[in-house]
């Protein structure tokens, strides 16, 4: 089994968006009624346009509790296994208007580490990227949130796409450059194409360079579709480079 990360899911100029590819590997996971989310490990940046095998413990990719391997030949790119329940707080999503309003707070029109992100890249074209355009709330809480409207061909790993990049900016990206870590998900249903959602976002505390953050996407009617927590590394965005090609 491969996965292939096409330059369209990029984040950084050269590696993958990490939300598309933690829901793409995260795809290949077994779950079960005890451990129905997924968390994925991002240990190096994910190459593109060239496949990536995808190993299980003793052979096995599909067995419950199995942790599953992304390799780039001898790097260690990605592990996922299934986990229990997310068990924190969700809190209300925002309401689609201020969701709206928020986006215009959006502080990657001003300075952003990474223009070419598939999720929140401002150098994306309508339809190519998804321009989500998180920004912060005004209601006091430190939260952000941003409308997004399912493309034709929305998909799971588009749905842990749009959980995760909100993330990182309520996290704190615009003062200091991340990269996401690690990703624990939940999907519950994927929207249908032309569907109006909002992604809420909001920070868990920060540790030295570790920063963590919670994400969730709702309809506009407030169904859950998601959540996800995610824990973000900052890095010099000039040094994000998956291994040369051999």
């Amino acid at each position: 089994m491969e996965i292939t990360v096409p330059r369209r899911f990029r984040g950084p100029p050269d590696s993958g968006n990490g939300g598309w590819v933690s829901g793409t590997l995260a795809g290949h996971v077994r779950t079960t009624g005890e451990h129905p989310a997924v968390t994925v490990r991002l240990n190096a940046p994910p190459p593109l346009d060239r496949p990536l095998p995808v190993v299980g413990d003793s052979g096995e990719l599909l067995a419950a509790g199995a942790t599953l391997r992304l390799l780039d030949g001898d790097v260690l790119v990605a592990t996922a296994a299934s986990v229990a329940e997310l068990d924190q707080p969700l809190p209300a999503p925002a309401p689609l208007e201020a969701a709206r309003a928020a986006e215009q707070r959006f502080e990657g029109r001003h300075a952003h580490p990474f223009p070419t992100c598939f999720v929140c890249g401002t150098d994306r074209e309508p339809g190519d990227g998804l321009r989500l355009a998180p920004g912060p709330l005004t209601d006091g809480t430190g939260r952000y949130a941003t409308t997004w409207r399912a493309p034709q061909d929305v998909d799971r790993p588009m749905v842990w796409a749009a959980l995760d990049c909100p993330g990182g900016w309520s996290a704190g990206v615009a003062g200091r450059p991340m990269v996401l870590g690690t990703m624990t998900a939940r999907v519950w249903r994927v929207p249908t194409p032309g569907e109006e959602l909002v992604v809420t976002a909001w920070p868990r505390g920060a540790e030295g360079r570790k920063h963590r953050s919670a994400s969730s996407v709702h309809t506009s009617e407030g169904e859950l579709l998601g959540r996800s927590v995610a824990t973000w590394l900052a890095v010099d965005p000039t040094r994000v480079r998956p291994r040369e090609q051999p």
